[in-house]
């Protein structure tokens, strides 16, 4: 059967894996419509009535996303190895000036608003891409001397710590996520198992003994460190004590859930909206499954996982060790970001903080998303080119 020459134009249009192209308009339609409900009390109450509001900035803010999604996918991914040194050296001192002198948000400095057009942009974002990106160039670099701890292990491991831990003071599950992400890529790259072993057995040693022991000395002194307290307070609510405004979000959270039931209450109806801290970002999940039902969430779940499937067809068809990496290390952080905020929606895992990505509410956090996305399909694009000259190489 012919297609009509309208797909034919678009097919020619949005290269790349066709497949990541229909999961990327299926979240944006989800996030349209999730963030449309869950914004508008908030909208009446602040914007005089006006419900369209949020929709409007969302819809502007995630149609320029989409453009630069669609400017990404169309370089060449090889031009993202080089740019990756130059967003590593900005990401340093970018994450010291944030923390130092960021805009102080619920006690945690992840923000410096640009000037003229107003908009908070969050720096962890930028240094997230930066990180995943110089990671997968060192690996590709590195495989003549792989096993070897101090001419590969160390120059890659280093950049990584550094990084996340300009990030975790104030933003611990960005941090930790981005840190998982790259210990992923790093196993993918055929990094010595043992020396990765002694990473994670080390880092989580040395981050549960400072929080325990700043958690301590804020005890013993009667003043609070950074954001030890709500670390604390987070897992504690997790376990079943803790602080009260960490545990009106879980319970608000489970509410929504469970009125949702297996089909929904229907787009728009959700009641939870009203009373969920941060419905449109954090806990978009839970107004999704408040209204689409089980069968929603599963959907969605099922979406990201597609998009995690094709990641690693990506890796097995690229004949290029730093396109395979950089492409399931951006899927990878992508997909895992989304599991732990659903997790935490359905209290699987403690409050975090952490977004849904493409389909939460969102500024800049949006537009790094977008630019993941299209790093991915330039990567894709270029097997498709790939196939043309090598039959044999097939994406599936």
């Amino acid at each position: 059967m012919k297609q009509p020459e309208n797909m034919n134009w678009i097919m020619s249009k949005t290269q790349g894996d066709f497949v990541i192209w229909i999961i990327v308009f299926i979240l944006s339609v989800f996030s349209l419509l999730a963030v449309y409900s869950s914004t508008g009390t908030m909208a009446y109450k602040y914007q005089s009535g006006n419900t369209e509001y949020y929709l409007l900035k969302h819809l502007f803010l995630m149609c320029f996303g989409l453009a630069m999604l669609y400017l990404c996918h169309k370089i060449n991914y090889k031009y993202y190895s080089r740019v990756s040194q130059i967003m590593l050296w900005i990401s340093v001192p970018l994450l010291i000036f944030t923390y130092i002198a960021g805009s102080n948000i619920n006690q945690a400095h992840r923000w410096i608003t640009l000037p003229v057009v107003n908009l908070s942009f969050q720096t962890s974002d930028f240094a997230k891409i930066a990180l995943i990106m110089y990671t997968a160039r060192m690996l590709s670099k590195k495989q003549d001397v792989i096993s070897d701890f101090r001419k590969a292990t160390l120059p890659i491991i280093i950049p990584a710590i550094i990084i996340c831990g300009l990030i975790a003071p104030a933003n611990l599950s960005t941090a930790a996520v981005l840190f998982a992400t790259c210990l992923m890529i790093m196993f993918i790259g055929r990094m010595n198992v043992k020396h990765l072993a002694l990473i994670v057995f080390g880092g989580l040693i040395f981050v549960s003994v400072t929080i325990f022991s700043l958690h301590k000395l804020g005890e013993a002194t009667g003043r609070h460190i950074g954001r030890v307290d709500t670390w604390w307070n987070r897992v504690a609510n997790f376990t079943g004590e803790g602080d009260q405004n960490e545990y009106f979000q879980s319970e608000q959270a489970k509410i929504a859930v469970a009125r949702g039931g297996l089909f929904g209450r229907g787009p728009g109806n959700s009641v939870e909206k009203n009373f969920l801290p941060n419905p449109y970002s954090d806990f978009i999940f839970a107004i999704i499954i408040e209204e689409y039902g089980s069968i929603g969430g599963l959907f969605l779940i099922l979406l990201y996982l597609l998009l995690l499937y094709r990641s690693i067809r990506i890796v097995i068809a690229s004949p290029k060790a730093f396109g395979a990496l950089l492409g399931v290390g951006l899927c990878f952080s992508l997909v895992l970001q989304a599991l732990v905020n659903m997790g935490v929606a359905v209290h699987i895992f403690p409050v975090t903080g952490l977004t849904l990505p493409l389909v939460s509410m969102g500024g800049t956090s949006l537009w790094f998303t977008s630019i993941a996305f299209g790093i991915i399909l330039s990567v894709s694009r270029d097997i498709e080119e790939t196939e043309k000259l090598e039959p044999d190489i097939v994406l599936g």
